[in-house]
């Protein structure tokens, strides 16, 4: 690592987490897309639902690093960094539970991983099987080294927690503001 980036990590920690936290978030989001879009891997509805966190924790990133830059007030740049902290987590946690569905080890939500119960009448069948999401949140529709897209997910909303509560740590710690 260079002195220019060391220098600026200790000089301003909250930006530079803020940056890595919207770079690593948006790579992150692009690649999902890419998996969708590109390789035409549909995303069943769990996997739609991880992505909320990125759409919160992306922009509100940009606008921490915004802020630290223009002297925002300190207790506004600690929640921020809180909110991305707990979003990142909880993301986590439920990329946790979609790769727990995933490897048969608790049921899935009904709508995504259940069986189909009740069709209903002849006439209504074609309707409900227009209906019906043929995405799956029980199979994983790729996986790498053994996990998958919600396992990579576990890994990355994890570290972005990391980066967001190390921000917040430095910005907390004794004397963090007098350097400025």
């Amino acid at each position: 690592m260079s002195t220019m980036t060391s220098d600026m990590i200790r000089a301003r920690p909250v930006t530079t987490a803020a940056l890595a936290i919207a770079l690593i978030g948006a790579v992150t989001i692009l690649g999902a897309w890419f998996f969708q879009y590109g390789l035409g891997l549909k995303p069943c509805p769990l996997c739609l639902e991880q992505r909320y966190a990125y759409y919160f924790a992306i922009p509100l990133a940009v606008m921490v690093a915004l802020g630290d830059q223009v002297g925002a007030s300190r207790k506004v740049l600690m929640a921020a960094l809180a909110a991305i902290t707990l979003g990142m987590l909880w993301n986590a946690g439920l990329g946790v539970y979609h790769s727990g569905i995933e490897w048969k080890w608790w049921p899935g939500p009904q709508e995504c991983s259940g069986a189909l119960d009740d069709l209903g009448s002849a006439g209504g069948l074609l309707n409900k099987l227009q209906s019906i999401s043929v995405v799956r949140c029980d199979e994983a529709a790729w996986r790498f080294l053994g996990l998958s897209l919600a396992g990579y997910n576990v890994i990355i909303s994890l570290a972005l927690a990391a980066i967001a509560a190390w921000a917040a740590k430095m910005e907390w710690r004794p004397g963090a503001h007098s350097a400025r």
